[in-house]
């Protein structure tokens, strides 16, 4: 069996070679078996006192084989980058379900499915490298936005309990075999910070360091994070984290990310990573643009040197990254810019002083 300082010494040379392909939406998979409110109880949760239904993080504890089976259908598309289904399995979170001391085990839980899945396609095709990334999704509160029109000052969290949260997370995440962080759809920076922190501290108390990798989110054409940022600005918050990858997903599809995206690609000296949605949703909450339509997209991202990594975020499938992974294999992936040395900072807007 393959060390975890091996894959990710693999890792590291792999994104040299050639775009990475990460696994689509889980939440769209999971849609398609239509479980009922007991399926998402199972036996553990039978009496539990509120509604479960949606809780999709809990079916790594209630539903496992569900989880696994669409954990080998992104493997067998052609994903090189399988994330963990854990995208709300903190202690914040979980509680609007009462379930906020069960955080640990679900995320514990969703990185056993993620790295059985990822070891037994390795065994089964040696030689080919398949990494777990370890879903650490943004919050139900906000550090930046207040929950009150008329109190700007007003916030529903403390620092201290997002970064205890977070820590909480990534610990699990750690202990259970994953290969890198993905903090992602980061629409609050602060939020991401204390992430950030949170696996900072666990690497100076002795954890082995894996690598981080953030993905913001563009929520409309206005260019910014729901908490204000622009790109460069968001980049310049984060950056000090010496990121794998940054990039962006979620709220937009291909074609209205594409400029976000080269925004990014001009300013980071990393890898970047893009997964959008399948477009925008429809009136009924659906996604419409199909496999052929987003690896259209993508393909010409790669052509254009803008990306590393590639996958898909909303109403993508197993269908969308077989296509994207089709589309690119023979795509050399994003050389990192080499930037001037220059003072670098950020509020809404970013800030520079050249050296």
């Amino acid at each position: 069996m393959m060390s975890r300082t091996d894959r990710i010494r693999a890792l590291h040379q792999e994104a040299k070679k050639r775009i990475l392909i990460l696994d689509g939406s889980w939440g769209v998979m999971i849609q398609t078996y239509q479980l009922p409110e007991a399926a998402f109880r199972g036996a553990q949760f039978a009496n539990w006192p509120s509604d479960l239904k949606g809780n999709n993080d809990l079916l790594c504890l209630t539903k496992p084989e569900i989880i696994t089976e669409i954990a080998k259908a992104y493997l067998e598309a052609g994903a090189d980058i399988l994330s963990t289904n854990s995208f709300t399995a903190t202690r914040i979170s979980q509680a609007d379900y009462g379930l906020e001391d069960y955080a640990g085990a679900i995320t514990a839980a969703s990185v056993a499915v993620a790295r059985a899945a990822c070891d037994a396609h390795m065994a089964a095709e040696p030689g080919r490298v398949r990494w777990v990334a370890g879903s650490i999704g943004p919050l139900n509160r906000a550090l930046s936005i207040s929950p009150d029109v008329n109190d700007p000052g007003k916030r529903a969290v403390t620092f201290a309990e997002v970064y205890d949260s977070y820590r909480e997370q990534a610990l699990a995440l750690h202990k259970g075999g994953a290969d890198l962080y993905l903090i992602e759809t980061i629409f609050d920076t602060l939020n991401a910070k204390a992430a950030i922190k949170a696996i900072l501290d666990l690497e100076d108390e002795g954890l082995e360091p894996l690598p981080i990798w953030l993905s913001g989110t563009i929520t409309d054409r206005s260019g910014r994070t729901l908490s204000g940022q622009t790109v460069e600005a968001f980049w310049n918050s984060i950056r000090h984290a010496k990121p794998f990858a940054v990039g962006l997903n979620c709220a937009l599809g291909a074609d209205l990310m594409r400029p976000y995206v080269a925004d990014l690609a001009r300013i980071a000296d990393t890898l970047i990573a893009a997964y959008p949605n399948a477009g925008l949703p429809n009136e009924f909450g659906a996604y419409d643009e199909a496999p052929h339509q987003t690896c259209t997209h993508l393909h010409e991202w790669a052509a254009s040197g803008l990306v590393n990594i590639l996958g898909g975020c909303c109403g993508t499938t197993p269908d969308h990254i077989r296509h994207i992974a089709d589309a690119v294999k023979n795509v050399r992936p994003r050389l990192p810019p080499q930037r001037p040395r220059a003072l670098r900072l950020s509020g809404l807007e970013p800030f520079e002083l050249l050296a």
